[in-house]
């Protein structure tokens, strides 16, 4: 797998950040969820699977860069 950084909202470009696999998903890189009863509130954690907290700005940056390219390509 392969991925292409697509934004973060970090000074450095580190956690948390966003990224783009060539196969068609998203990868997360950000701090772990370690809040116990934040923890308890998630459903379906399967073995391997983790939280990470990521910001709306940054959620809603990514959205819109996606969607201008994606604008007319459909």
């Amino acid at each position: 797998m392969r991925l292409r950084f697509l934004g973060s909202t970090s000074e450095a470009g580190a956690c948390p950040s966003l990224y783009e696999t060539d196969r068609g998903t998203v990868v997360v890189q950000g701090l772990r969820v370690t809040d116990v009863e934040a923890l308890a509130d998630l459903r379906h954690v399967l073995d391997g699977e983790t939280a990470v907290e990521v910001p709306r700005e940054l959620l809603a940056d990514i959205a819109r860069q996606v969607l201008s390219v994606n604008i007319g390509h459909d």
